[in-house]
């Protein structure tokens, strides 16, 4: 999976700012912390659920089961705004 490319970031202080320049139906602005926004930059490669969880996991010292939950609850917001390619 990958993040589509009509959705451009930017870091302001820690919190990420993403936008769709697209037109994919998705119309406004997503606020993410350093956390999700992390697992979004990772997105902008192709990139499996695993490897994501991986990558957290070498970040942050938490247990699996909590990394596992936090990406899959960023890839849920992410899927409902169409942000995503799978």
């Amino acid at each position: 999976m990958k993040l589509r490319p009509e959705f451009i970031t930017h870091m302001t202080g820690n919190q990420q700012v993403m936008v769709s320049v697209g037109g994919n139906g998705f119309h406004g602005v997503v606020y993410s912390n350093k956390t999700a926004a992390e697992i979004i930059d990772l997105l902008k490669q192709e990139v499996t659920r695993e490897q994501l969880i991986r990558e957290m996991g070498k970040k942050y010292d938490a247990p699996e089961a909590v990394i596992s939950d936090d990406v899959d609850h960023v890839l849920g917001a992410l899927r409902k705004i169409g942000a995503l390619e799978e």
